[in-house]
């Protein structure tokens, strides 16, 4: 009898220690919250950008699969992409979508009991009236001095700035302090608070493709160009002493007697920059409105001519006024050197460098690069972006 009382007794212990055993008929184990997932864009969204941004936001559970497909059903490579710590991820296509097609996308996430939930969008980019790809200046590879900005032209006027020029993005090591400028609506400068350091090397990002530039025009495609700083080229032409100072660096190099615009055609103040070169030219009045047949047109060929500006100045040969140049201006605005003079200066020279105008009756340089006339703090102004 006792043994078997033990018996029923161990057995009553053993029932109330069970830890699996239930005390509280109405105690149930913990829910799993449902999955949920949400698209940024809404479904039946028209005239998207195609390179928006697919974000994907999954406030419980975690993002299991993510497909895009065109009209025709068709799976486009990408993969998602999450910042460590970012709220949303982003579903990223591996080649750019493309203008005026429609596109699915469906994400779907998971709980931890594996229960599913999806979201679905479909939208359709948009087509453009107009797609625009601008001209960029340097080209890619070209090595330039350093007055050369970066030039960016379009051939529609833009009417939304601020747009293009957040994708106009520069890199240059060592860094600059540079800024875009907007000359006009359909042309944009970049340059730093002072000339290009040199030996630096640039590079322009245009991130133009998907960018809505306004008026119905949008950019077609991407560009880059990598251009190269050379040696510091300044020199300094004063048409009060008649004299042509040469630096190469820091370092005086050559010292030129010259004759620069005279009284009736005085050459223009300001740091001029270096655009083209040619060996043999015909100087034509008629190119900035002046007719050859006039009293004060002319049409002369000449040797080691470096272009300045548009306004029909250059630095070049002019034998027959040899006897002037140093202490006289008979120029029609060009600065004239002896034939050798101007051949050790036509070699030295590349597109980019500067030569600045000082001592003349004239107003200052308007041109087509007269970016080194304009004040820093003016300069800045003229960013969309201010």
């Amino acid at each position: 009898m006792i043994t078997a009382g033990a018996m029923i007794l161990l057995a009553g212990c053993s029932g109330n220690d069970d830890p699996r055993a239930s005390t509280d008929a109405g105690t149930t184990a913990a829910e799993v919250p449902a999955a949920e997932v949400s698209l940024a864009l809404a479904d039946g969204s028209v005239d998207v950008s195609p390179v928006v941004p697919l974000e994907i936001s999954v406030p419980e559970g975690e993002l299991d699969e993510v497909t895009l497909t065109d009209a025709a059903g068709t799976a486009l490579a990408g993969a998602v992409q999450q910042e460590e710590g970012a709220p949303t991820a982003v579903w990223a296509p591996e080649a750019p979508l493309a203008y005026g097609t429609q596109y699915t996308l469906t994400a779907t996430a998971v709980n931890e009991d594996d229960e599913e939930a999806t979201a679905t969008s479909t939208f359709t980019t948009v087509a453009p009236a107009t797609v625009s790809t601008p001209g960029v200046g340097p080209l890619d590879g070209q090595t330039v001095g350093v007055g050369m900005p970066i030039r960016v032209y379009f051939d529609d006027p833009v009417a939304d700035k601020a747009a293009v020029e957040s994708h106009l993005l520069v890199t240059s090591t060592p860094a600059t302090d540079g800024v875009w400028n907007w000359f006009s609506d359909t042309e944009v400068h970049f340059r730093p608070s002072a000339y290009w350091p040199a030996n630096t090397e640039v590079r322009l990002d245009a991130n133009l493709y998907g960018v809505d530039f306004g008026g119905g025009i949008w950019g077609e495609k991407n560009r880059t160009v990598s251009f190269s700083v050379g040696a510091k080229h300044v020199s300094i032409a004063d048409a009060s002493t008649f004299q042509m100072q040469v630096y190469d660096g820091d370092q005086l190099v050559q010292t030129f007697p010259i004759s620069a615009g005279s009284p009736d055609n005085p050459s223009y103040n300001g740091a001029h920059v270096v655009t083209e070169m040619n060996r043999d030219r015909v100087m034509d009045s008629s190119t900035y409105g002046v007719p050859v047949d006039s009293p004060e047109g002319y049409r002369t060929p000449v040797e080691y001519a470096v272009r300045i500006s548009d306004s029909g100045e250059f630095v070049h040969a002019a034998p027959w006024s040899v006897g002037q140049q140093g202490n006289s201006n008979v120029s029609h605005g060009c600065i004239n050197m002896s034939t050798e003079n101007a051949r050790w200066f036509f070699d030295f020279a590349q597109p980019g460098d500067v030569v600045e105008i000082r001592g003349s009756s004239a107003g200052t340089l308007r041109s087509d690069i007269y970016d080194w006339t304009i004040p820093w703090e003016e300069w800045q102004a003229g960013s969309a972006l201010k």
